[in-house]
């Protein structure tokens, strides 16, 4: 005898019991009377016993049948318990997760962001950390990762949950002063702030054709906030992510020719995020807002 029940036999036998037909049984779960007859008879053929005697009046319990509803019964308590149990785990997750995440996306996209969970989750602490580096979550420094990269390691559950656009821009004032370029050639003739010893911007314009000798570049950064203020104060031309640039309304995109392929989003995260609640309401949380943030306005 399989003593393994599937709990949806159990409840279509109880739901049975209660209502004493098979219609009744299915208005209360939902369901179709064949439904509800093919779950009593399956669950009788694991059994080898009839729980029911079928009469015009509908279904009588067999002496089997009375039986077993006790232990039903309990199954049906502790499934209860269970579903208790788990609604609340969900609605008291309190205390802190470390949370880190590159510098724009921790000074410029997270903060609002964080600002609305506080209001949904009032008894989480956050701990933010402002990092480029992808081994602090693999030594346990932090709970999640929000990373331009993904990560591959096993330990880790990573999900892709948007992408990044980058575009060229200047601050209005450069652009009054030195004009508005047109075409990719006239970067040549302008202020090109770069990233140092990461030769992103380089490479990208090696690709078009478009050589650019770092002795001729304006200013070199790998420090990405610090890029972003060297943008907003007019030393030239950059290249930012757009939830960055929207920030200043001073700040104008350029050259919308130009295909600089967007930075994906991930969310990355240990596997225990299955066993702390309050781990999985920020990860749940920052999957949806995140999403949100980066359609915004561009």
């Amino acid at each position: 005898m399989n003593t393994r029940f599937d709990w949806n036999l159990i409840r279509s036998f109880l739901a049975a019991l209660d209502s004493g037909s098979l219609l009744g049984a299915s208005r209360t779960l939902g369901s179709t009377q064949p439904t509800i007859g093919r779950h009593i008879s399956e669950l009788e053929s694991q059994l080898g016993t009839v729980l029911f005697e079928r009469t015009g009046r509908g279904l009588l319990p067999t002496n089997d049948g009375v039986r077993l509803a006790e232990a039903a019964r309990m199954m049906e308590s502790a499934a209860d318990l269970l579903a208790r149990t788990a609604v609340g785990a969900k609605a008291s997750a309190a205390g802190t997760v470390r949370i880190t995440a590159s510098q724009p996306v921790a000074c410029v996209l997270l903060p609002p962001i964080l600002a609305r969970m506080r209001i949904t989750l009032p008894d989480i602490q956050v701990e933010l950390v402002s990092s480029n580096a992808v081994s602090n979550l693999l030594r346990r420094e932090a709970d999640i990762a929000v990373r331009m990269v993904r990560p591959d390691q096993a330990t880790l559950i990573a999900r892709r949950i948007g992408q990044v656009p980058i575009s060229p821009c200047a601050h209005q004032g450069y652009l009054a002063r030195r004009g508005t370029p047109r075409q990719p050639g006239d970067l040549l003739r302008h202020d090109i702030i770069a990233t140092d010893r990461n030769d992103e911007v380089g490479k990208g314009l090696a690709t078009m054709g478009l050589a650019m000798e770092r002795h001729r570049l304006a200013l070199r950064t790998d420090d990405l906030m610090a890029y972003w203020a060297a943008v907003r104060a007019g030393m030239g031309i950059g290249f930012v992510s757009t939830f960055v640039m929207r920030t200043d309304d001073q700040v104008r995109p350029l050259l919308p020719m130009i295909r600089i392929p967007p930075l994906p989003v991930w969310l990355a995260v240990h596997r225990e995020i299955r066993t702390s609640p309050r781990i999985r309401a920020v990860y749940d949380f920052l999957g949806q807002a995140i999403v949100e943030a980066l359609a915004g306005p561009v």
